[in-house]
């Protein structure tokens, strides 16, 4: 199957983005601890330069902990501030020291001055990456919108978290080409773009694929295959035989199978699965 998806909004968000970076003080970054390289936006260095950086790898109770603890090394390596989170279940204090030791400079440069300095800090990442949790999580309530599907955040807004720092939401920051066609298909299974505007047969069934390469215990687990060999619709019908999804006559539901596959990865219920490894 072929992604190639950059809606109109998304062009307008680059250049919002850009107009904003004047007023802060440092970038928080959110990607999918599945898939941390390929739910970066690549031109996001570029635009961010000379900004003060965080890093989040989001959905790490999704993702596999070993693995997650390689990528935090390799970002490291590469000179990031970078942390592995869960937002639906931040702890705030640990958060806001993240912040405050990233802006610990201008803050006190500010104090030389006499001035308590409000910390602006913006959170950007692809869409259904979790930013808007991680700002509802540090607010202590439902301020920013919220979903399970991309493009809930449509406009910039700025947070009041306490009375020296400001988060400004930002709407999804997608991949301007998806040309890396297994890292657009893998944005895919996690749900960056609309199932809308996809094929979801085919979308499960390249998901099965990878899973059964990357978690083949998973397929056994979670849907009793016992032919990890198999590859496709043959992958497909073996899923809906193990869990029972069936039509009249005996034939494999895969509809049903399809759905089922790609909530279950997306909701975490085949066990802790990262789709890519640091190179």
């Amino acid at each position: 199957m072929a992604i190639n998806w950059y809606p109109g909004h998304m062009a307008k968000t680059k250049r919002l983005l850009g107009e904003q970076l004047k007023r802060v003080d440092l970038v928080i970054e959110l990607c999918d601890a599945r898939l941390p390289y390929s739910s970066r936006n690549p031109d996001l260095g570029k635009m961010i330069s000379g900004k003060e950086h965080i890093l989040l790898l989001n959905k790490a109770d999704l993702a596999d902990a070993e693995m997650t603890q390689k990528w935090l090394r390799f970002f490291r390596g590469e000179g990031m501030e970078t942390y592995a989170i869960q937002a639906k279940s931040l702890k705030p204090k640990e958060s806001l020291k993240q912040i405050a030791d990233a802006t610990k400079d201008a803050v006190e440069r500010a104090a030389k001055k006499g001035i308590n300095k409000t910390v602006r800090a913006m959170v950007v990442g692809v869409p259904n990456v979790g930013k808007s949790t991680y700002i509802n999580r540090l607010h202590g309530g439902t301020i920013a919108k919220t979903g399970d599907m991309p493009g809930v955040t449509r406009a910039n807004q700025w947070v009041k978290i306490t009375p020296y720092l400001e988060l400004l939401d930002t709407p999804g920051l997608l991949w301007p080409r998806l040309d890396d066609q297994n890292a657009a298909i893998q944005l895919c299974f996690l749900g960056t773009v609309k199932d809308e505007i996809l094929d979801l047969d085919d979308l499960a069934i390249c998901l099965l694929n990878d899973i059964a390469e990357i978690a083949p215990k998973s397929l056994e687990e979670c849907y009793h295959v016992n032919d990890l060999s198999l590859r496709g619709v043959e992958l497909l019908e073996a899923v809906c035989r193990g869990r029972g999804f069936l039509l009249k006559g005996n034939e494999p539901d895969y509809e049903r199978g399809c759905r089922v596959a790609l909530d279950e990865f997306r909701g975490g219920k085949m066990g802790r699965i990262t789709l890519e490894i640091p190179v």
